[in-house]
């Protein structure tokens, strides 16, 4: 199993794949609308614009340095998202990996202009009482990823106005559990608007779940 801080090897490039590919199986994403980067030191490693994840190979990844300062390495483009993907990696140093994607429920609120308030205790395991909403921005610009990298400052997970949804994580595998349970609750909220008016966890209640959930959710070794 890959540890952090990962660094640029055969196995992070392949696991990078796989997990693009764990993406669309578990139906969180469609086609190549997503993309996902991870830590190699002081690089970033991203998936390439629009190669389909069954037929990317581990060279076609493109290694870029976190600090901005350098040319992307790789024959292909980075994907149209690395910016935020970069900004997130260095505003958020104890994080390894940054997912994003185009999950149908968080797209469906995102398109609504709408966050996800505590509408069930899991909002905690993203750092607060709400997954917030990140404006609206031309995809891969600059201040698409200014927009991101504030509304996460405090936060593990956002929605993206009329866009997706993009998490970290300390790991690959905990970045991919982030956004399937952002995705999870995405479907219960708007289900629970169907059927009544959801209750919302007070302040109180969620400050008990923020310190009950540190050390929740997927363990990695």
């Amino acid at each position: 199993m890959l540890k952090t801080p990962y660094s640029d090897t055969l196995e992070l490039r392949q696991s990078i794949i796989d997990t693009c590919i764990e993406m669309n199986r578990r139906g969180i994403n469609q086609g190549t609308s997503g993309n996902i980067s991870a830590r190699a030191g002081d690089r970033m490693l991203i998936t390439p614009s629009g190669v389909p994840y069954d037929r990317m190979t581990p060279e076609m990844l493109v290694s870029m340095p976190i600090d901005g300062k350098g040319d992307p390495e790789g024959d292909f483009p980075p994907s149209t998202e690395w910016q935020f993907h970069l900004a997130l990696l260095r505003a958020k140093p104890e994080m390894h990996a940054v997912v994003h994607a185009h999950p149908v429920h968080c797209t469906a609120l995102a398109i609504n202009r709408e966050e996800i308030p505590a509408c069930h205790y899991m909002i905690a395991i993203f750092g607060g009482n709400s997954v917030p909403l990140a404006g609206y921005s031309l995809f891969g610009s600059e201040d698409l990823a200014d927009d991101v990298t504030n509304t996460m400052l405090e936060r593990s997970g956002c929605l993206m106005a009329n866009h997706g949804a993009v998490v970290v994580g300390e790991t690959l595998e905990k970045g991919l559990w982030r956004l399937e349970e952002l995705e999870v609750l995405a479907k219960a909220y708007i289900l629970s608007r169907t059927i009544g008016t959801p209750h919302i966890l007070g302040d109180d209640e969620i400050g008990a779940v923020l310190g009950a959930v540190k050390n929740y959710g997927l363990k990695t070794t």
